[in-house]
């Protein structure tokens, strides 16, 4: 078979795979954390880096916060040849879904280790899901004409869970009645049922960003780690270990904030096992990749409030034909895969 039949059978299975596995109902979802032993690493020096800080989450029974998270889970190909070269049929674009939840956050109780029992309340949606280019799914609780939507029967629904000061989700308490209220057989509601899955509701609530309890006091310049690992179908599997290093910590309003900002880098544990999946990999083999994955913490060390917690995971692979035709230049395939997760206070 020529590369450039192998290009063509390579742009229509991609394509296939995208619209199977993205689906026009799901929701976005972040890949389930796995942890590792957070790391620190000795900084040199200062009266400032020599004191330590605290970066854990603090609960008060009463207190009620509000936050908006928003998760995206997105992929795209794009034909970037002449036209000549272009597959009968190609049209390329995004296929993905984004997700966009406001929700008060209220303690209930809290425990001697410091867990806390959350009510959490949904105030507001907004969801989108796109096909090739086309919104096949668009819900926006903020608009009037909105309110026929099935979605919206999310607004007002509360759940209760418990949370860690590390920001773990350690159990979902009591959400039937929240599932009963979206249950039916329209497509908005499977959505909402999904958005209302334990798996769904774990990764919203949990902080990716903060190391975990017995290694929690850490100095400027200090680093701790944790691993994560994402499936990209038939590009195969990648692992990351992501570092985050606490860089600064500084009044803002009154306010001590510590940032802390991560970079992502393959993860040598997983390194053999996901060699041996990209080798079986067709189109991992014919193309060149590079990927991109960063996050930052802003976390209030008065209050043991998150201000801001991110992570974007961006993936890129190219497929060259070698053997163009003759006056043209090499046939080029891109494909790229964002995977994103944001929680910021709202005020």
């Amino acid at each position: 078979m020529s590369q450039i039949k192998i290009l063509g059978f390579a742009v229509k299975l991609i394509i296939f795979v995208m619209l199977l596995t993205i689906g026009c109902t799901r929701p976005a979802e972040k890949p389930a954390q796995t942890d590792a032993e957070p790391q620190k690493t000795a900084a040199a020096g200062t009266d400032e880096q020599k004191s330590t800080v605290k970066l854990a989450l603090k609960f008060a029974p009463g207190d009620s916060t509000a936050y908006r998270v928003i998760t995206e889970n997105d992929k795209s190909v794009e034909w970037e040849s002449p036209d000549s070269e272009k597959p009968r049929g190609f049209t390329g674009g995004h296929t993905g879904n984004k997700t966009e939840i406001t929700f008060m956050q209220q303690i209930q109780s809290t425990d001697d280790k410091g867990n806390a029992v959350a009510k959490i309340t949904i105030k507001q949606l907004k969801y989108l899901t796109i096909i090739k280019n086309e919104a096949v799914t668009q819900f926006d609780s903020t608009i009037g004409n909105d309110r026929d939507n099935p979605l919206s029967k999310m607004i007002g629904q509360n759940y209760t869970i418990e949370i860690t000061p590390s920001g773990r989700v350690l159990r979902i308490i009591d959400v039937n009645d929240a599932r009963t209220a979206v249950a039916s057989g329209r497509a908005g509601n499977e959505i909402a049922s999904s958005l209302l899955s334990d798996k769904a509701i774990r990764q919203r609530h949990t902080i990716p960003t903060l190391p975990d309890k017995d290694k929690n006091q850490l100095r400027k310049g200090e680093t701790w780690s944790s691993i994560e690992s994402f499936s990209f179908d038939m590009m195969g599997s990648k692992s990351y270990e992501k570092i985050y290093t606490l860089e600064e910590i500084k009044d803002v309003d009154n306010h001590r904030i510590a940032i802390a900002r991560m970079n992502a880098v393959p993860s040598a544990e997983d390194a053999k096992k996901l060699h041996e999946e990209q080798s079986a990999s067709l189109f991992a083999n014919m193309s060149d990749n590079t990927q991109t994955y960063t996050g930052e913490l802003r976390l209030d060390l008065a209050n043991g409030k998150i201000e801001e917690c991110r992570e974007k995971l961006i993936s890129e692979w190219v497929i060259v034909n070698p053997n163009p035709k003759e006056d043209e230049p090499p046939a080029v395939l891109k494909m790229a895969a964002v995977r994103s997760y944001s929680i910021e206070k709202i005020d």
